[in-house]
């Protein structure tokens, strides 16, 4: 299967207190195109891509806060990793760069799809394992600009998350952990440009963070399924969630503003394409739609803009 890593266990030595992998990958990888939807704008906290080439990411996991290094070297993946969550970020990095993916399953039925597909070999879909680090920031997301939710999601981290461990670029933080998300004070959050619904549903989801990192080992639908359980968790979040926690080719996004209208100029020449005109076009694609969106959206072919842009709010003037 395309996107199976052979590690190379014979080169891996302990160093300064962390340890290089050395992974082969049996097919291109674009770390950008892989990693970057993991990112929440261009300032976060927690994903850094510096002059070498190099991704830095700070994440919470099961056993503490981690710094991983990821570089791409001559057809060679090379990581590094630091902090508690070392050790469990190191055994996860082949899902992290698409191993469990498999681009080979993915047949392209437009030609927009395939010039897409063709120029972007190394596009993978990545599966963290960790739901809470992609929830909360989309959650941050809901109705509101993307330029607030990065701000938002960028103050809470710095002040409520704890510096990235090992030798990370200056101003990296892991995100806090689940009980501390349950105790930011209301003024926060309002300081942060949250309002009230926001900041609750995040609340009660970290209050259960539990049971739903258990989605990460789940079956997408079931995983969106235990999400959306959640009150103010509906099919648009869970789906961006689920798409980056469990690497689901499957999950397309629901519910978005503009999504549909995209992907409906793209394919159909229709910008006035609704959810269900979507998921029509997408059909073709079934056990694939989500990838077929992004390659959409990496084409670059998008509709002319007519309507207003979202305004930009203020809760903290209100």
């Amino acid at each position: 299967m395309a996107g199976r890593f052979v590690p190379e266990p014979t080169r891996t030595t302990v160093r300064g207190g962390h340890t290089p992998v050395p992974l082969t990958p049996d097919a291109p990888i674009d770390l950008g195109l892989t990693l970057g939807p993991l990112r929440r704008g261009p300032a976060d906290p927690t994903f850094r891509v510096t002059p070498d080439g190099s991704v830095w990411r700070a994440s919470r996991t099961p056993d503490g806060p981690g710094t991983l290094r990821v570089a791409v070297r001559d057809g060679e993946v090379a990581a590094e990793a630091w902090g508690a969550g070392a050790t469990w970020l190191l055994d996860r990095l082949p899902a992290l760069l698409g191993a469990e993916d498999d681009p080979t399953a993915f047949v392209p039925r437009h030609k927009l799809i395939l010039a897409t597909h063709r120029r972007r070999p190394g596009l993978r879909l990545t599966r963290t394992g960790l739901v809470l680090e992609s929830l909360i920031p989309t959650v941050l997301e809901q109705k509101v600009t993307a330029t607030e939710a990065y701000a938002a999601w960028r103050l809470l981290v710095r002040k409520y998350g704890e510096p990235a461990p090992g030798p990370a670029p200056d101003g990296m933080y892991a995100m806090p952990d689940a009980r501390t998300w349950t105790q930011i004070p209301s003024w926060e959050w309002h300081r942060a440009n949250v309002d009230g619904k926001r900041s609750a549903t995040i609340v009660r989801a970290a209050r259960v963070a539990a049971r739903l990192e258990e989605a990460a080992h789940m079956d997408p639908p079931a995983a969106r399924e235990r999400l959306e359980l959640i009150p103010g968790i509906g099919p648009w979040t869970s789906a961006e969630t689920i798409q980056r926690s469990n690497g689901a080719p499957d999950e397309v996004t629901t519910g978005d503003l503009h999504l549909p209208g995209i992907v409906g100029w793209a394919l159909a020449g229709d910008r006035t394409t609704d959810d269900e005109a979507m998921l029509t076009l997408l059909a073709p694609y079934a056990g694939q739609r989500h990838r077929a969106a992004r390659l959409v959206l990496l084409s670059g072919r998008v509709p002319p803009r007519r309507a207003p842009r979202m305004t930009p709010g203020d809760i903290a003037h209100l």
